[in-house]
């Protein structure tokens, strides 16, 4: 067992590795992980799969199954996924039950496609949940316009639910909106609101990327590397006052779960910063990180915990942002592009997932 893993997990973090694949399971890596490194969930996306499915040799027999049904390609993907998604559950199972439902989580994304279509989103998600068939599956939804009202309705549903692609606080807000007015539908709809849980994953390393590239332009390199702590930091802090009060504690005296944030794209992408940089400045209880694999071994190797990273530095992070403001880079136009730019990057992994299964069921007819 890491030491340096366990510390992060003891200050109220969540390890959910950032990666899956069918190779993972049946190997029994991924039990390994949960073991030894204190990995409590899993999730996944179009990159993970596509990368999953390019491998191709263990999705080999089920792809002549698929194949042997007549099953078109849209439908392999569904069930190639699905069918690890499941197994996956199966792993966590145990953590889920041990967590009394906190963690043990897997998490499977509606296609990205239909990021900006209400009730398609809100469709698939209920098939998703069926399909996967486990209490412990979490159903992604990007978080985009169109996607909150998808979002409340699905959890209104007493479906457990990963909201994905949240660059920005204003938006941050409108999800934790939509997942307090999805409880509300669900206990009117009579479901038990303790087995309903939510995670909204907020973007940190993309969000350096964007504003290091328009700090570089302005001529304010100082500040670069600094934005994406700062804005989850203060992301932090909208979910400590979003949590509170008499509308949110109704909810919780029936049983109710807080969203949970999750730190999601944490993996560095500027070889300048230190590589466990959106771990660390990011430590503070009820939070969840998901990491690649690469991520958490360099945690585990030289990864510190120094108490609370976060809840110290909200006036330091309200200055960050102001400072990049000042110095010309436009938040808002930011964090617009980076939603597009997000569900434009998923959508071009789905496409490659669909060409990449297309081949191995037109390579199982042969």
């Amino acid at each position: 067992m890491s030491d340096r893993l366990s510390a992060l997990a003891d200050a109220g973090v969540s390890i959910w590795l950032d990666d899956l694949s069918r190779e993972r399971i049946e190997t029994g890596n991924l039990a390994a992980l949960v073991k030894d490194s204190s990995v409590v969930g899993v999730t996944t996306n179009p990159s993970i799969f596509a990368a999953a499915l390019a491998e191709g040799e263990r999705y080999d027999a089920q792809v002549r199954e698929l194949v042997a049904e007549g099953t078109d390609v849209d439908r392999a993907v569904f069930a190639l996924t699905t069918t690890d998604v499941r197994d996956a559950a199966d792993v966590l199972a145990p953590v889920a039950e041990a967590t009394n439902g906190t963690d043990g989580w897997v998490s499977i994304e509606v296609p990205p496609g239909l990021a900006f279509k209400t009730e398609e989103t809100a469709e698939a998600a209920q098939e998703l949940w069926k399909a996967v068939d486990r209490h412990n599956v979490m159903i992604k939804i990007p978080g985009t316009t169109e996607g909150l009202p998808a979002i409340t309705q699905t959890l209104g549903a007493g479906i457990s639910v990963n909201v994905t692609l949240i660059f920005g606080l204003p938006r941050y807000r409108q999800v934790m909106e939509a997942y307090v007015a999805g409880l509300e539908l669900a206990r009117d709809n009579g479901h038990d609101l303790s087995t309903i849980h939510s995670v909204a994953s907020f973007f940190v390393s993309r969000v350096d990327s964007e504003i290091d590239k328009r700090l570089e332009a302005a001529g304010a390199t100082d500040l670069q590397g600094k934005a994406g702590v700062a804005n989850a930091r203060l992301a932090y802090q909208a979910f400590e006052e979003f949590f509170d009060g008499p509308r949110w504690e109704a909810l919780a005296a029936a049983g109710a779960n807080r969203q949970r944030p999750l730190w999601a794209s944490t993996g560095v992408k500027n070889p300048e910063y230190r590589d466990t940089i959106y771990v660390a400045d990011l430590v503070v209880e009820n939070t969840v990180n998901t990491m690649p694999e690469k991520t958490m071994q360099a945690f585990a190797d030289h990864g510190e915990v120094t108490g609370d990273a976060v809840r110290p530095h909200y006036a330091d992070a309200r200055a960050v942002l102001e400072a990049v403001a000042a110095a010309g880079v436009d938040y808002d136009d930011v964090i617009a592009q980076l939603e597009k730019e997000g569900v434009d990057k998923f959508v071009a992994s789905w496409d490659e997932l669909l060409e990449t299964v297309q081949g191995q069921l037109d390579g199982a007819k042969a």
